[in-house]
């Protein structure tokens, strides 16, 4: 279980920290209602200004801002090779590249292969006639002999996967919205401009790239039918067909992995960047996109603790299963907050996004944080008239992604300092108190919990490269490891409970606590004593 690197061998994004910005909702300098890039390179000393009053990011991973009808709100390309005007344009980008260059900041963008907008000149072309050049662009089916679809697929937005097209008399194949059709990775053309649209991007200067539902690109040749999942929810709504089977033909495919090499070497020729990929798959499934040696993403994106009770042992059994998993050359990662997800504090509760903070931070491997989870911003009811989410207008209000979606809260002005206009979501009717501006001046807040560890981080390379080893310390309420490196090790121990607890770490001794979440207390500690207040978490470290 102890797995380590060397300081000095590793890249930047396995010694950073990743933050995600939904451009949307970061910051709008233009008095739309809409965020864009000037929005970001106006808040980068926040993120990075090199001291600790900022968070100390070392990355960002921005969301989709192409060209768009923005029917899924970027994931619906038009053009890969562009800013939409929404956002800006190609030279504002590039400020901003050179902007977060400047502090130190490295650039993920979000690269969207499996499916363009249906305006995409692509498509358009792809559907002038079955004969079009580009007609096996697309995925393209007759009905079936009884009229039927050509296979059960459902889109996970709800509803069938295929839309008939009337012009041609063929279904054209979308797993998402019938205004997002799927390219087909199985025609040499499409994989040849879907590469130079990433060449044009690392030309630019980009460190990486996050793939969207990479898993999904190649499908079964047949289109065979999914079979029925026997674990489905029985409360689905009625038109889910998506939830209802193993994706067994539409996604995961072994063939997907070929195309993976393919985006890792042509990374790999542009020097030291990276490839995150979104992956949701059970753990040996997930382990294969690192590739057989080490020549898959640099990074599949790991939701497993999102998917787990916010239990001690469960935590811990999924963090000790993947290090047991991994190969000796894939380096772990771990999110906590997504765009297509509810607000961490309103999954969890507010004191223990808190703990969560600490977990994720001190774990081995890359932390990604989801922007405004350093706030500890919550879910909020929002008004069916201003909801956005075509998952919720088509499966209801319960699968609307908006909640997480929200603009960030700057200060307390009445739209948050996030625009000078009334914004494209509603503003959170906590953010008077739950703002940049005021959570700086509280030296408790949890804003300045997560500066503070981010910045110890930085500082510690044992909680940057060091060894995990969980301890058993008599108490199942608790999740405590050491993360060692060279003769420094810390003790992280994490109460998951609303209740006090009292811990033995075996090996005794003392330590120095150097950080509660809390944020009151620091001193000698006794390990073989260690007292947790109720939803607190600490690090002790040990000189040995």
């Amino acid at each position: 279980m102890a797995k380590t690197s060397n300081i000095n061998l590793l890249h930047w994004w396995q010694r950073g920290v990743i933050y995600q910005i939904y451009p949307r909702s970061f910051k709008d300098t233009t008095g739309n209602g809409v965020g864009n890039l000037e929005g970001i390179i106006a808040k980068l000393d926040y993120l990075n200004d090199d001291t600790p009053n900022s968070l100390g990011i070392n990355a960002i991973w921005i969301s989709p801002f192409y060209p768009s009808p923005m029917a899924d709100f970027g994931y619906d390309v038009a053009n890969y090779c562009d800013v939409d005007p929404l956002f800006g344009n190609l030279d504002i980008f590039d400020r901003l590249l050179t902007q977060a260059h400047r502090r130190g900041i490295k650039v993920i963008i979000d690269y969207v292969p499996n499916h363009t907008s249906d305006q995409h000149p692509w498509f358009q072309e792809s559907r002038r006639s079955r004969s079009s050049p580009k007609r096996n662009w697309y995925i393209w089916r007759d009905r079936n002999p009884d009229g039927s679809l050509p296979n059960n697929w459902g889109s996970p937005f709800g509803g069938p996967a295929w839309t008939w097209d009337e012009q041609t008399r063929q279904y054209y194949f979308h797993h998402f919205l019938k205004e997002q059709p799927e390219l087909n990775w199985r025609e040499p053309a499409v994989r040849s401009a879907m590469f130079d649209a990433l060449h044009f991007w690392l030309k630019r200067g980009v460190d990486g790239i996050r793939i969207d539902v990479v898993g999904m690109l190649i499908k079964d040749p047949d289109l065979l039918d999914n079979p029925p999942n026997p674990d489905a929810d029985p409360n689905l709504p009625p038109n889910d067909i998506f939830g209802r089977q193993l994706h067994l033909y539409n996604e995961d495919q072994d063939e997907v992995q070929e195309i993976i090499r393919q985006f890792r070497w042509l990374l790999d020729q542009y020097g030291d960047r990276c490839a995150i990929g979104e992956i949701w798959y059970r753990l040996p499934r997930w382990i294969r996109y690192y590739g057989q040696n080490g020549d898959g993403l640099h990074m599949p994106f790991n939701f497993r603790l999102m998917n787990q009770p916010w239990e001690a042992n469960a935590i811990r059994q999924s963090v000790d299963e993947l290090e047991k998993a991994l190969p000796s050359f894939a380096w772990p990662n771990y999110v906590l907050g997504s765009h297509d997800a509810n607000r961490l504090a309103s999954r969890i509760g507010p004191l223990q996004a808190r703990v969560a903070a600490m977990l994720l931070l001190t774990l081995r491997g890359t932390p990604t944080l989801y922007y405004g989870d350093e706030l500890g911003m919550e879910n909020f009811a929002i008004p069916a008239s201003r909801m956005r989410d075509p998952q919720g207008h088509r499966l209801g209000a319960a699968r609307s992604r908006d909640g997480g979606r929200t603009p960030m809260q700057w200060d307390d002005s009445a739209n948050a300092g996030f625009s000078t206009h009334e914004p494209w979501l509603p503003i959170s009717p906590e953010h008077k108190t739950c703002n940049v501006a005021c959570l700086s001046t509280e030296p408790t807040s949890i804003l300045n919990l997560y500066r503070r560890l981010l910045w110890y981080r930085h500082s510690t390379p044992a909680l940057q490269v060091g060894t995990y080893r969980p301890i058993d310390a008599g108490n199942n309420s608790c999740y405590v490891f050491a993360r060692k490196h060279s003769n420094v090790s810390c003790i992280v121990a994490l109460n998951f409970t609303n209740q006090t607890c009292s811990l033995s770490v075996p090996q005794g001794g003392n330590g120095k606590l150097v950080l509660s979440t809390y944020l009151d207390q620091e001193g000698p500690v006794s390990l073989s004593n260690l007292q947790l207040r109720s939803n607190e978490g600490i690090i002790v470290e040990l000189n040995q």
